[in-house]
């Protein structure tokens, strides 16, 4: 039997470490509660209990436990344990014959002092050591065992055996029976000269090791030796105070969830303040609003954007030509550009250096950046002594390696940038762009 439970708990490790691992050095758990329930085993340790023909279970109860913990920083957490179960003891010699049990109800505040501190152990090891000591409150009745089922008195004879008749009574020889006891606890417990307390203060003192299963749930196995302040536990009064051990296993499941510390850039970002912010104050939140910088006292509608009635692509309140034409090409104005005007148009761009101070004021769209792309390395062919070398800070950016800045390596340093895997600042990226016009 030792050897199939030491074959579970090699068997439960190696689960355990098989879905825990991957969350070792990623991720740290918010400080919030944790509650568990368990079961366990309470062996009495007091005045009775010495003689011979009794067994090592007739000391061994069962006892249940109720435990909420909240964690303390790294190295200190407070717990409140609750007990419910029982204590018992018998005894047998020449001298004395007792026994009693006991229903107990105990509940204690205790310290802990965890070993999973980054120091001894890391945080989010699966195996983590725990000491604690603390003060509880006992209550407790004794009860014993004096009658068998019958109602006859239990009368202990020298040769072992237990009799309805006391060995010293003349007819004893001839009219004795032998009984057995019921164990039934039956009659509740005095002290004739004392009228004692049947409650009493505790000092636990104890540990154990939590076993992490999954990321919220663990089996905790632990160990807690009560030191009592009263000697009538077991309503016997004789030296030093009662003491009684309580071993137990509880699946324990701590509440919260963890959260991804493995790019460090946006630990001190509050997300949720973000998802609330409305740069252009017009009623919409950045995230939902799809256009970002309309002037303060326009009118949006739901998706932040400021009517447009002709579909043109400017906003009423820009539109210089409100009736535009479906499908006519019109400029920032929203007036409709005819072929002659375009011509005028492409004729200001004579130049890339042009392009670059001109183009993003009237038509401010990315996709102008192929144009440009396109034009530039036109130059470059005719011209190739005219390329520019690209900057050491920005070579990161050019992933072909041609020593030329495409406007698609520009979208994936942006795009890097966004999610997180990008060494790109947004002041590198204006610098990127700006070598991009100057190629």
């Amino acid at each position: 039997m030792k050897n199939k439970n030491l074959l579970l708990i090699a068997l439960l490790f190696t689960a355990s470490s098989s879905v825990y691992a991957q969350k070792t050095e990623k991720t740290k758990q918010k400080q919030l509660p944790s509650v568990a329930l368990g079961a366990g085993v309470l062996s009495f340790n007091g005045d009775i209990g010495n003689g011979a023909n009794l067994s090592s279970f007739s000391r061994i109860r069962a006892g249940y436990n109720l435990t909420i913990e909240q964690r303390i920083g790294k190295y200190i957490g407070v717990s409140l344990n609750g007990i419910y179960g029982k204590l018992s003891d018998s005894e047998r010699s020449k001298e004395r014959n007792l026994n009693f049990e006991s229903t107990i109800m105990q509940g204690d505040l205790n310290l802990v002092l965890h070993f999973d501190n980054d120091l001894i152990f890391k945080r989010n090891s699966i195996f983590a050591p725990y000491l604690f000591v603390g003060i509880g409150y006992l209550k407790f009745d004794p009860y014993g065992d004096l009658k068998d089922k019958n109602d006859s008195t239990y009368n202990y004879w020298s040769d072992g055996t237990i009799r309805d008749i006391s060995e010293t009574d003349p007819l004893a020889s001839a009219s004795s029976t032998i009984i057995q006891r019921d164990y039934t606890y039956e009659t509740q417990l005095t002290d004739s000269a004392t009228s004692y307390t049947r409650g009493t203060l505790a000092l636990p003192i104890g540990g154990g090791f939590n076993l992490k299963i999954l990321r919220n749930l663990s089996v905790n196995v632990g160990a807690t030796y009560y030191l009592s302040f009263s000697d009538w536990i077991d309503n016997f009064k004789d030296g030093s105070n009662d003491k009684y051990l309580f071993a137990n296993v509880s699946i324990q499941y701590t509440f919260g969830k963890e959260q991804d510390e493995s790019n460090p850039i946006y630990n001190s970002v509050d997300f949720s303040a973000l998802d609330k912010l409305d740069a252009d104050e017009d009623g919409v939140n950045d995230g939902d609003d799809r256009c970002p910088a309309t002037p303060k006292g326009i009118k949006v509608n739901s998706k932040g954007c400021p009517d447009d009635n002709d579909e043109d692509g400017v906003p009423d309140y820009k539109d210089k030509e409100l009736m535009t034409k479906q499908g006519a090409i019109v400029d920032v104005n929203g007036i409709t550009q005819t072929d002659q005007m375009l011509a005028e148009n492409q004729s200001k761009f004579d130049s890339l250096a042009t392009e670059r101070s001109q183009l993003f004021n009237e038509n401010p769209s990315l996709a102008y950046l192929k144009d440009v792309e396109a034009k530039s390395t036109e130059a470059r062919k005719t011209n190739p002594n005219a390329t520019n070398s690209i900057p050491y800070a920005l070579k990161p950016a050019d992933k072909n390696n041609d020593g030329f800045i495409s406007a698609d390596e520009i979208a994936n340093a942006i795009d890097g940038f966004f999610e997180g895997d990008s060494n790109f600042s947004v002041e590198k990226l204006n610098d990127l762009i700006d070598f991009f016009f100057e190629q």
